[in-house]
């Protein structure tokens, strides 16, 4: 994850420090609170520079801005006790929403030691059929390829993509269908990427089917994470600058050392400059994955923003441009159709649809988990979260999530592309997928859907080479360092919040020279009972004949 200058590190007074911190998500708001909480940095002396209105970036949940007594958040989010070690440890000492006395780390584990995941409707076929999601369908040729992917390393792997390295029968297994909507792969993605999952996630293999391994929030991730650690930043007297955006950042060589020297920001007063001294460190949040997020409504169609116009990825270019090592941004946000996504939040207003859905699956509000339509023109999936959803949310009303994988092909109910469908449409394709036909008329008139295209959603699985992601400290910095979804932080996986936070956690201790141990990475492989259930599994009957 790369190494700093010692000799800036062992002479830095955190004391005396101010670190500035470019970018609101949670990555920059993980990095305030470990700056604060384990590297004595004055609350004060953290300034966190953020051009939205609101924290958590990406992390997000609210009121929509398109249906006028609607709900949406623009991605679904599952964590694991197992994998999420360096969040459990910084949401440990942040007092939760619900309950100030227990941590948030804490009222997760009693909610899901309350509310337990358990889904009875993973898979469901074109006639409505709940499928035994357990038969993996496997057959000896798979496992050869999933164990060779295993036993290559990534310098090996290099930009191959999945389906370079899997077999056209591998992409027709219930694993696939699992597997790629659990964690939001595509064929062509990048396979080192499946790789780090497959080691890191290997103790899903035998509950991947029921998602029993699924740890959830009270409320959504906004509301039960963000807006907490948002509270303990403020109340440790944190500066946080909203409508702040950093255009461009200057950078010095001192020998071997280098060294961050400004950033020219831009906010509603104009342009401005703010010099680093010796004691300064900037912390640069990389990319985004809902950059020129649009929304649409019942009656619209949410933009397909091609040229990125919301400057989410313009500071990367900038100083990456000059600066061999600050990674080539290009390599994610350069093929908009391999990554866009639409997803869809529904705000309903009776319990017809909610309870149809319960009658259906089995399963209550918040034990199920995905439910995939895998012979779907849109590869449709949605979540059915424990109600409310939303802190303050009004009796009777209810929300679920959803999104489509294959949004350019047409819908089997709608003749058209998901891209081009209203919101309308797209609810009348979710009730028809359901099988809910009879019930049509009555969910369009008490239903409001909140759609959003997302150009760059899965960016991050992009195939790559060393080096299109920088590392988190680059060799030789005396004073900055990268955060967030598109830095380099071997053996960890991207679209997780415990990537985000991993790095923030390397970072500060890095540079700060904290002497507290980071959480290792966990590899269930390496635990006999782990490693022996998922080979158990991959080669039970549950996977097919020769």
């Amino acid at each position: 994850m790369g190494t700093a200058d010692s000799a800036a590190v062992a002479g830095r007074d955190a004391s005396r420090t101010h670190l500035w911190i470019v970018g609101g998500g949670i990555a920059g708001m993980a990095a305030a609170a470990f700056a604060i909480r384990d590297a004595g940095v004055p609350g004060a002396n953290v300034h966190i520079l953020e051009e939205l209105p609101v924290a958590g970036g990406s992390l997000d949940g609210g009121a929509s801005p398109t249906a006028a007594a609607g709900y949406v958040t623009r991605g679904g989010r599952m964590l694991s006790e197992e994998v999420y070690l360096c969040t459990w440890d910084l949401f440990s000492g942040i007092p939760a929403r619900t309950d100030p006395a227990v941590s948030v780390t804490q009222e997760i584990w009693d909610f899901n030691d309350r509310v337990k995941t358990r889904a009875r409707a993973r898979l469901i076929d074109g006639s409505h059929r709940i499928l035994n999601a357990s038969h993996l369908g496997l057959n000896p040729r798979d496992r050869l390829e999933m164990t060779r992917v295993l036993a290559s390393g990534e310098r090996v792997l290099g930009t191959r993509r999945i389906d370079e390295m899997m077999g056209d029968h591998f992409f027709t297994t219930n694993f696939w269908q699992l597997w790629r909507t659990t964690f939001a792969f595509q064929k062509w993605h990048s396979a080192a990427e499946l790789r780090r999952y497959l080691l890191r996630f290997v103790q899903e293999f035998s509950r991947i089917d029921t998602l029993s391994g699924v740890r959830r929030t009270v409320y959504n991730q906004y509301d039960s994470m963000v807006v907490p650690l948002q509270r303990w930043l403020v109340a440790a007297g944190a500066d946080v600058r909203f409508g702040t955006r950093v255009v461009d950042a200057d950078f010095a060589a001192e020998g071997a050392s280098r060294r961050a020297t400004a950033l020219h920001i831009a906010t509603d007063r104009g342009p401005e400059t703010i010099g680093l001294g010796q004691d300064d460190l900037a912390f640069f949040t990389l990319g985004s994955i809902t950059a020129d997020a649009t929304y649409g409504g019942m009656n619209d169609v949410p933009r397909l923003v091609r040229d990125r116009a919301d400057h989410g990825w313009s500071l990367w270019e900038r100083i990456a441009a000059r600066q061999p090592d600050f990674g080539r941004p290009m390599t994610f946000y350069g093929n908009i159709d391999e990554h866009k996504w639409e997803s869809f939040s529904l705000t309903m207003h009776d319990r017809v649809l909610l309870d149809r859905i319960i009658a259906y699956t089995g399963n209550q509000p918040g034990t199920g988990a995905l439910m995939t339509w895998i012979e779907s023109g849109w590869h449709l999936s949605i979540v059915v979260p424990h109600q409310p959803h939303f802190p303050h949310m009004p009796e009777s009303t209810y929300t679920l999530w959803g999104y489509g994988f294959e949004i350019d092909h047409d819908g089997d109910y709608v003749a058209k592309p998901m891209s081009r469908a209203t919101g309308r449409e797209i609810l009348t394709e979710l009730v028809h997928q359901l099988g809910f036909g009879d019930i049509l008329d009555h969910v369009l008139a008490t239903t409001e859907i909140t759609t959003v295209m997302m150009p760059y959603a899965s960016s991050l699985f992009a195939a790559r080479a060393p080096g299109d992601r920088p590392l988190v400290v680059p060799a030789g910095s005396a004073n900055f360092a990268f955060l967030g979804q598109f830095t380099e932080i071997p053996g960890d996986v991207v679209f997780t919040v415990e990537y985000s936070v991993h790095g923030a956690m390397y970072a500060v201790y890095t540079l700060f020279g904290v002497d507290r141990p980071i959480p290792p990475i966990y590899h269930g492989i390496v635990d006999p009972h782990i490693g022996f259930r998922a080979l158990e599994t991959a080669l039970s009957s549950r996977t097919a004949a020769a």
